[in-house]
Order: C-alpha cells, then structure tokens, then sequence
C-alpha cells in the first residue's frame, strides 16, 4: 500500500505546494475582501488552465524526456533562435522567479512576524538560510515529503472553516460560472490566475516528472497525480476567497499583514486562528521559497547546457543566485501584502509567453511521435493564450493610465 501510495501522489503535489504559497493566501483574501465571490470565476478558470499546462508540461518530460529548457537548447533551429530562446527563459524565468521569490520570502516572514508579534529585517534572512539548507543537503524525496505536508495542512484548515460558515451557495455558484470584471478588479483577476498558474512550475514539472516516473507507460499515473493535486489546490484556493468574502467583505477591512488575515480561521479555530495563519504562512512560504529557486535553475541552465543534474555547480548558482536575490529585496522593509500581490500579476503577464512556447513544442512530431496535443487540447492551450494575453494587456493599459 506504501509503494502504492508512493507512486501515485508525488510530483503534481510539489506543483500544487508552489502554488498554495504565500501568493495564494494573501491574493485570494484580497479577491474575497474586496469583491466577494464575484472572482472565483477567474480561480475555476485558472484551475483548468493549470491541469491543460501542466499536463503538456508531464507529457513533455515523459515522452520527450526532457524539461523545457533543454527543448530550448536542442530544437531550437539556429544560433539566433536558440539565443533568442535563452533571453525568454532568462527574462521570464530568472528574472520572474526572483521577483517571485521575495513575495515567497514576505509570506513566510509574514507568519513569523504574526507568531513572535515582531516585524524584524532579519526574518528573511533565517528563512533563505533554512531554505538554503534544505536545497543544498535535500534529496528530492525529502523535499516532496515537505511540500505534500504543508498542502495538506492547508487544506485542513481553510476547507473545514469554508464549510462551517455556510456561504450563500447561490452566490457561490454565480461567482464561479460568470464572469464579473471591470477596472478595478481586473488587477486582482489576474493576480489569482498568476499565483495558480505560475510560469515557473511549467518548467519545474517537465524536469522532476522525469526523476519520479519512467515514461510513457506512466503517463495515466502522472495525469491522475496532477488532476487530483491542481483538483485539491483549487479548492484550497476557492475556500480561502470564501473565509475571506464572509469574513471581510463590505466591512471595509484593511489586509496589512497575518494578523489581519487571521480572522477569517476564527469561526473554526477560535484564539487558535492567529497561530494556524502564521504556521500556514510560514509553510507555504518556505515550500514556494525552495521550488521557486530549483525552477529557475532546471530552465535557466537546461536551456544553456542541455542536460542539468541536482549538483550541478552552475544549477547550484543559479538557485543560490534567485534565493539571494529574494532574501536581499525582503529584507528591504517592503509593504509585504502589495508586494506580493504585485509578484503574482508579473506572474500573470509573463504566463502567455511561456504557454504558447509550450504549445508550439507540444505539436513537434519528430519529438513526441504520436503524443503530440490534440485538436482538442490546441485548441484549449490556444484560448488559455488568448484570454491570459487579453487580461495582461488590459491590466498592464490601465496600470499606466492611473500613473
């Protein structure tokens, strides 16, 4: 039952951990806070999306046997495609895995701060040290076994108290099914599509997919892993904008930091909600902060070199590199809740390009044989381009109109 169980649940639970960080937590309480249930409908959207992209992303690492940076480094055709191809992974990886990265290193600082009752500089800095530990001595067994802990913890505690307070389901139901969007809500839309759907755990599945199936052959067990893991994430995330809708919304409630968020544990835990909210902060930032910083690593350095290894002393760099950056720039006395926000709409900007590079490879036939998408599965990553690039374009327009 153990080795049964062992290889079910693996590397789709490592994506879901990546995304149930701290982004998650702070943007879907600022979607509940501010605007109700009237947003589930870009979590419902950005759920499915997750399972298409990822999915391509598995079947990629399965079939292919390699992760999309060495794609990158091998089918690209041309010296000035394949330099071209390295600035995408640089710009959109690298660079957003670092911005990303100090949103993982506020949250997690966040929870300390609600737990001592002090918001000290030196917080991050015990964090990219334990982080740093943990990614230098730590096997990637030991790491999935961190990352489902902290998912299923989550989960404990935000389900049980959306089911306690008893929402409106009606609304709930309209929430989810139609879209309600104007000016002002648009920048929060995109950053719940951006912390669920991260560019980066595109590049991160189609590596450790790899390290933990053999192939083709496992492909059911790699889709049944990811839906039941992006099915369990998405409900986390839809629970916690319905805590925070009953709790906050029309109150006119400020979320400045863990303490705030808190409140919305207490019709299930009471005193306890405070500690609960700093722990799952904490975790979920610790559990972003390390897989955010081996993503860069696995796309940066498979699209340099073409095969990339654990102990490879340049993917060492380069995870060390964006786990410094993150701790420099947390440690800078940033408003952490606007903060991370922002990380995730960068997150939601950056999302269409690194889609439509997936699926332009996924229809390589001389690469995937007879595993290349379906008309069907086109025409969905093709819709998920369209709508993300509209949401993008929009949220990027008016951000420079309010300048």
């Amino acid at each position: 039952m153990r080795n049964r169980f062992s290889k079910l649940f693996g590397p789709g639970f490592v994506i879901t951990a990546a995304f149930i960080g701290p982004g998650t937590v702070t943007t879907c309480t600022l979607a509940g806070a501010q605007y109700g249930y009237t947003l589930l409908w870009a979590m419902v959207f950005a759920i499915l999306a997750t399972f298409v992209l990822q999915e391509m992303s598995g079947r990629l690492g399965l079939v292919g046997r390699m992760g999309m940076g060495e794609i990158l480094y091998r089918e690209l055709p041309g010296k000035i495609l394949r330099i071209a191809g390295i600035l995408l992974v640089v710009c959109a990886i690298g660079i957003g895995n670092s911005a990303y990265q100090v949103g993982n290193i506020l949250g997690a600082s966040l929870g300390l701060g609600a737990i001592s009752g002090t918001g000290v500089w030196w917080w991050p800095v015990i964090i990219g040290v334990c982080s740093f530990l943990l990614l230098w001595f730590g096997t990637y067994k030991r790491l999935e076994q961190v990352f489902v802990g902290f998912v299923v913890l989550m989960s404990i505690c935000f389900i049980m108290t959306a089911v306690i307070i008893k929402p409106n389901l009606m609304e709930l139901i309209k929430g989810s099914f139609i879209p309600r969007v104007n000016n002002r809500s648009m920048y929060v839309a995109l950053g719940l599509i951006g912390t669920t759907i991260v560019p980066y755990n595109i590049f991160l599945y189609a590596s450790i997919v790899q390290e933990k199936w053999g192939g083709v052959s496992d492909l059911g067990i790699a889709r049944a892993d990811m839906f039941i893991a992006v099915a369990i994430g998405g409900i986390i995330s839809m629970a916690i904008i319905v805590t925070a809708s009953v709790a906050f919304f029309g109150t006119g409630a400020q979320i400045r930091d863990g303490s705030d968020m808190a409140l919305q544990l207490e019709p299930l835990l009471g005193l306890w909600a405070k500690a609960a909210t700093a722990l799952g902060l904490f975790g979920a930032g610790m559990s972003s902060a390390m897989t955010a910083p081996l993503a860069a690593g696995y796309a940066i350095i498979g699209s340099i070199k073409g095969s990339v290894g654990l102990k490879d002393p340049w993917f060492r760099f380069v995870w060390c590199f964006v786990l410094l950056f993150g701790v420099l720039f947390a440690s800078l006395g940033l408003q952490p809740v606007p903060a991370i926000l922002f990380a995730q709409v960068a997150n939601g900007i950056l999302l269409p390009v690194v889609a439509g590079f997936l699926v332009f490879i996924m229809n390589n036939r001389r690469l995937l044989d007879n595993y290349v998408n379906s008309i069907w599965v086109n025409i969905a990553g093709g819709a998920i381009i369209v709508i993300t690039l509209i949401l993008g374009v929009w949220s990027v327009v008016k951000f420079y109109s309010a300048l």
